[in-house]
C-alpha cells in the first residue's frame, strides 16, 4: 500500500498521523508512507524522528480580512496545490489520509484532480474549517467525538473512530508504582495533581500555580507540575524571589516536560490541563478525574467544546481561562481530592467516553477506500 500523509503545524495534528502510520505499517511491512507538511511546523522535527519521509509544500491559513498579507498567502496556497499535484503524480498512493489543519487544502485538491480515495481525521469535538470546507469532496471522515458528526454537513461518510494516542491505561503493581512516586520525589500518601499546559507550558496556569505554591495552600495534596521548557526559568525565578527553591518545595515536583508521561498521568489521581483533543483523549482513556482550562483565541473555540464532552458526562470541571486563579484552582482540586467516592466517580465517568481499538477501526476505513 503507498499512502500519503497530510499533516502539518501542531503536535494535535500531526501525531495522529504518524499513529495511522504506525498502524499501517504494523499491518503491512511493505507499505510505502510519506507526509506532505510545511517548512515550519513541528512535522519537520516529529516526522523524521518517527521514521517518515517528508515532503514540503508552501500552504498557509486564510483569514477573512482582505489585506495585502492575505492576498500574499492566498498566491502561496495555490502555489501549493501545484506542488502537492506534482507530488501526487510523482508518488502515486492508493490513498491520501489528512489530520486537520491547512495542509490538508491543497492536499486533497491535488488527491481529487488524480482520483485518489482521501480520508480525513478530525480529533476536536467542534471541527475546523479546513475539515468542514472539504467534508463533500472526501471519501471518508473519521471523527474522535459523536458530538462532531452532527457539526460536519454535507459528508459522503462520517465514521466514528477516536483519536489514535501513545498514553493508555496502566495497572501498575503496588512495588512499581511506588517506585514512579518515589522517583517524583513524592509520597504515596497524599492524593497528586498532575498539572500540564501542553509542549510549550501556558501562562495562565502557571500564574494560578505559583499562587497555590506562594500561599501553601495544597496542604492536602501533592503537585507534579510540568511547567513547559520555555516557562520554567521564568517560573524558578518567580519563586525565588519569595524566597522559594524550584528544586526543594515540600510535595511538590516542578520540572520543564515530562518524558514518562504515560507513567506519571496513571499514578495521578486528578488531571489539571488544556483541552487539546489528545488530552481528553488521553483523560478519558485513562478514567481521570480533571479541571481543564481550555485556551482560549484558538480555532472555533474548539478547546472548550472538547473539555465540554467530559464536563458534560460528569467527569471534569471547567475554568474558563480569564477567570481562572489560585483561590479558584484550588477550591476546584480540593473538592474532587477531599471525596474519595466523587474522585472515582468522575474517573469512571472519564473511562465510560473512553474509544478502544481506535487505531483498527481507522485502518479498516483505510482498507475500504483501497
Amino acid at each position: 500500500m503507498k499512502v500519503v500523509i497530510a499533516a502539518a503545524g501542531t503536535a494535535g495534528h500531526i501525531n495522529p498521523g504518524i499513529a495511522i502510520a504506525n498502524e499501517i505499517k504494523n499491518r503491512q511491512k511493505d507499505s510505502e508512507i510519506i507526509f506532505i507538511g510545511t517548512t515550519r511546523g513541528l512535522e519537520n522535527d516529529l516526522v523524521p524522528k518517527a521514521g517518515y519521509k517528508l515532503k514540503t509544500i508552501e500552504a498557509y491559513g486564510l483569514s477573512k480580512k482582505l489585506s495585502i498579507e492575505n492576498i500574499k498567502k492566498l498566491y502561496k496556497t495555490y502555489k501549493g496545490i501545484k506542488q502537492a499535484k506534482n507530488i501526487i503524480k510523482e508518488y502515486k498512493p492508493d490513498i491520501v489520509i489528512g489530520t486537520g489543519g491547512y495542509i490538508c487544502g491543497a492536499v486533497v485538491m491535488a488527491a481529487k484532480k488524480y482520483k485518489i480515495p482521501v480520508i480525513l481525521h478530525e480529533s476536536n469535538a467542534f471541527p475546523g474549517k479546513a475539515v468542514k470546507l472539504l467534508a463533500p469532496k472526501v471519501d471518508t471522515i473519521l471523527v474522535s467525538f459523536e458530538e462532531a458528526k452532527e457539526r460536519i454537513k454535507k459528508a459522503k461518510n462520517i465514521v466514528y473512530t477516536g483519536t489514535p494516542v501513545k498514553i493508555r491505561k496502566k495497572e501498575y503493581g503496588i512495588n512499581e508504582k511506588s517506585n514512579i512516586i518515589k522517583n517524583l520525589g513524592l509520597n504515596e500518601i497524599k492524593p497528586i495533581v498532575l498539572i500540564f499546559g501542553g509542549s510549550q507550558g501556558a501562562q495562565k496556569i502557571n500564574e494560578a500555580i505559583i499562587g497555590i505554591i506562594k500561599s501553601k495552600m495544597n496542604r492536602q495534596y501533592q503537585i507534579v507540575w510540568a511547567t513547559g521548557p520555555k516557562q520554567y526559568d521564568i517560573v524558578k525565578a518567580e519563586l525565588q524571589e519569595s524566597n522559594i527553591s524550584i528544586n526543594n518545595i515540600p510535595n511538590i515536583k516542578i520540572i520543564p516536560y515530562i518524558y514518562n508521561m504515560e507513567e506519571v498521568m496513571n499514578i495521578s489521581d486528578v488531571i489539571v490541563a488544556r483541552s487539546g483533543a489528545m488530552t481528553i483523549t488521553e483523560i478519558s482513556n485513562l478514567g481521570k478525574p480533571s479541571i481543564l482550562i481550555p485556551l482560549p483565541n484558538v480555532s472555533e473555540n474548539h478547546q472548550m467544546y472538547n473539555a465540554k464532552v467530559l464536563e458534560k458526562v460528569g467527569a471534569a470541571i471547567i475554568i474558563e481561562n480569564e477567570k481562572l486563579t489560585d483561590t479558584n484552582l484550588n477550591d476546584s482540586i480540593e473538592k474532587i481530592i477531599i471525596d474519595k467516592n466523587k474522585m472515582l466517580e468522575m474517573g469512571k465517568k472519564a473511562l465510560s467516553i473512553s474509544t478502544e481499538n481506535v487505531e483498527e477501526k481507522i485502518y479498516k476505513e483505510i482498507q475500504k477506500l483501497c
